[in-house]
């Protein structure tokens, strides 16, 4: 596709747009030149703009439209996938100050919020009023707008859902410039095709979100976090069908293997987790959080759940119930991500999704696979959703040579992930990162039906070009 150059007099009609907002050259940020994966590069636009109403938005969608300039929409830029690059230069649109809450409905359980708010401040007003969102991806410092683009996942998915579920409503602004409110703030329904829930997960492809309406839920006053250490991974992950067979429902039922949590432990410089029990190594972790209204409710499940691991093979459990402990083994579990990028120069990750009852085979599967590389493997899960997030290390390699063999290696989880029935991402999206992959996953029907819709919704093609199709 050939788009044109950002002129001087087009920088100063968007310049008219947001006084002071617009930076073109040297000016431009560089972190509005990636996001969090630098594997997937970088690109550098013409010129940024930083935008604070629907009616801004509106404004420059019509001047980049009218001269075939492309769009790139970021917020606070911390997707995995590539996702807010650049990769075409034009214009990099930043929505991170559009960053207002505008109104909680608590008798409605909703809330409007502008899409540069940040997930833990959301979360947090929510809570001043005896309410939560339950969405809980890792990046607490991602905005909403980021979340819903991208049908952000989290930990707390398996109960609760993940973002899609929240989703009442959006404003829209699309390639042209024209504002679509979609939806409302209301329990259900059943009106035409569901655009609101296309746009969600569309990673800015399809328009660009300045408005949300959110659902929300009763806050659990408790939470207790349980965690069970095991002599191998195996045991631990047959563990988790079973969990689900005997009616439990925790809120969050994560796995990881010991090396990725001493690296985290070394990062935050505090061990939390118990590395042996009665002098056997620990190998491998189960860490799960149970929410209610008292303890009276919880203390049973806890009891019965302590039960059930020791006889599914744990070595021991542990209950962290205050809000010290509770802080210090989330602390340590949030840092995974962020200590692979401090302790490594090359990294790549994949977030593929299989049957719950097929984690210790698809782990077995990659390690083998693995073996015959040069980079290194860490490894988590969301065991109780089957979402894992696989990372090839190296401080060694030379960055081609990593990406060729990353390449092989990806493909080849990908290939298995289809034959075990499950999916090649489960919450970071496509991006232009996982283009290849994608095409090849669900094929030429799939992927016309998608450029159709994306042809339909943005037919000069200036809406984050060069994502997902």
């Amino acid at each position: 596709m050939a788009y044109n150059r950002v002129t001087p007099e087009i920088a100063a009609q968007l310049a008219a747009i947001a006084p002071g907002r617009v930076k073109t050259g040297e000016e431009i940020s560089p972190d509005y030149c990636r996001d969090e994966m630098p594997i997937y590069g970088t690109g550098l636009p013409e010129l940024s703009i930083d935008v604070l109403s629907t009616e801004e938005v509106s404004a420059v969608m019509r001047i980049c439209h009218q001269n075939n300039i492309p769009v790139t929409t970021r917020g606070a830029g911390t997707g995995l996938v590539g996702g807010c690059v650049p990769i075409q230069g034009g214009i990099v649109l930043c929505t991170a100050r559009m960053d207002k809450i505008i109104s909680f409905d608590e008798e409605q359980f909703g809330v409007v919020t502008q899409p540069g708010v940040l997930l833990e401040t959301l979360k947090a007003e929510a809570l001043k009023r005896g309410l939560m969102y339950p969405p809980d991806p890792g990046q607490k410092l991602a905005t909403i707008g980021g979340n819903v683009s991208t049908n952000a996942g989290g930990m707390r998915a398996i109960k609760y859902g993940t973002t899609k579920d929240y989703v009442r409503g959006m404003t829209v602004v699309l390639a042209d410039g024209e504002v679509l409110r979609l939806g409302a703030n209301v329990a259900k329904t059943s009106m035409g095709y569901n655009l609101t829930q296309l746009l969600t997960g569309s990673e800015g492809t399809l328009g660009i979100i300045t408005e949300l309406v959110l659902k929300l839920i009763k806050a659990p006053k408790l939470e207790i976090s349980l965690m069970a250490a095991f002599a191998d991974l195996e045991t631990a992950l047959q563990a988790v069908p079973k969990v689900f067979m005997s009616s439990f429902r925790p809120t969050a039922l994560e796995f990881f293997e010991r090396d990725i949590l001493i690296l985290s432990e070394e990062y935050v410089g505090k061990v939390v987790w118990p590395r042996e029990v009665d002098g056997q190594p620990v190998q491998a972790y189960l860490l799960m959080i149970f929410d209610g209204d008292d303890l009276d409710e919880i203390d049973p499940i806890l009891e019965k759940m302590t039960e059930f691991m020791l006889e599914a093979g744990a070595m021991d459990v542990f209950i962290a119930d205050t809000a010290t402990k509770i802080n210090d083994i989330w602390t340590a579990r949030s840092a995974f991500l962020d200590c692979i990028m401090d302790s490594y120069k090359l990294y790549d990750e994949n977030d593929v999704v299989v049957p719950i009852n097929r984690i210790s085979e698809f782990v077995s599967f990659f390690t083998t696979e693995a073996g015959q590389y040069d980079f290194e493997v860490r490894y988590l899960g969301h065991a109780g959703d089957g979402n894992l997030h696989i990372f090839g290390v190296s401080n060694e390699m030379d960055e081609e040579t990593f990406k060729e063999q990353i390449h092989h290696w990806m493909t080849s989880m990908y290939c298995m992930a289809l034959q075990m029935g499950g999916e090649l991402t489960g919450e970071h999206g496509i991006g232009h990162g996982k283009i290849p992959y994608f095409a090849e996953y669900v094929g030429e029907g799939v992927m016309q039906i998608h450029k159709a819709i994306k042809l339909a919704f943005d037919p000069k093609l200036i809406l984050n070009p060069g994502k997902v199709c």
